[in-house]
């Protein structure tokens, strides 16, 4: 026990001195499949609309190409819409849903009840600052939210469901995490019609800025997500060759002549914009 407080101590002092850089993280989660989410249907609508107008009128994006949301503009009166989405979405007949429909529907509730999260705790200078409780490196295993009956958390919702259900590397782009590191928030909500071609469009936006993959004197610096997540990316090598398949000529010649990222690193700063 006094060892694992030691850890933490360590963890906690390393990101204090440095939050710009990704510390290696014990307690990141694997993929660990809840089974009773793997029922689906033939097809459910969901309007996804209000998320969508939120986004047009909240979501930036800065000068460094990083989008951002303007948490200290949004309105009482869009605070309490956002509240009311996100019900919708719990309330939604997931069960009912197609695949492809499960996948824009889990993606759209993470991102919209992570900013309701930070709306409800800003302001806030990283999400990791709203604990989850004893132990917790954040809120990310907090029952935030209650779909058929059963809690959820945001890990619940990555790392129970969307990665063991659909086993796809690129919904590391998708699911926003309020960070600077993170993959962007979407300006417009995950759709099932157009799921694949969104999802391409995230990998390559993140894959193509610095924030993914970089030369720091000469060293190939990555983000920590292909770290985190490597299994999901084939390895430490799997995941340069998966960004190649989105890469830019720019970030192909960045990639060129490494097998695998001399570091990682990653901006837990909260994706805030005036």
């Amino acid at each position: 026990m006094h060892r694992l407080f030691r850890v933490l101590a360590a963890i906690a002092f390393a990101s204090a001195l440095a939050p710009a850089l990704a510390v290696a993280n014990p307690f990141v989660p694997k993929s660990a499949l809840w089974a009773r989410w793997e029922r689906h249907g033939e097809g459910a609508a969901v309007d996804y609309r209000p998320w969508a107008e939120f986004l047009q009128k909240y979501r930036v994006t800065g000068r460094d190409g990083i989008a951002r949301l303007r948490y200290g503009r949004v309105s009482t009166a869009d605070r309490d819409r956002l509240d009311r989405f996100v019900a919708s979405l719990e309330a939604a007949p997931v069960d009912r849903m197609t695949r492809a429909e499960q996948k824009a529907y889990w993606i759209n509730l993470y991102n919209a009840a992570t900013v309701r999260l930070v709306l409800a705790h800003y302001p806030v200078s990283s999400i990791r600052k709203i604990d989850g409780g004893l132990l917790a490196l954040g809120p990310w295993g907090r029952p935030l939210l209650s779909v058929a009956k059963e809690r959820l958390s945001l890990n619940d919702i990555e790392h129970r469901i969307l990665r063991p259900i659909h086993r796809d590397a690129r919904i590391h782009y998708a699911v926003n995490c309020a960070a600077l590191g993170c993959p962007d928030l979407a300006a417009v909500p995950f759709d099932a019609a157009r799921i694949d071609a969104q999802l391409d469009a995230a990998a390559r936006g993140y894959i193509n800025h610095p924030r993914g993959f970089r030369r720091e004197s000469g060293k190939l610096v990555a983000s920590s997500i292909f770290s985190w997540y490597a299994v999901d990316f084939g390895g430490d090598t799997g995941a340069l060759t998966h960004a190649r398949r989105y890469a830019n000529e720019q970030t192909l010649t960045t990639l060129a002549a490494s097998t695998r990222a001399d570091r990682h690193s990653y901006d837990w700063n909260l994706n805030d914009a005036p």
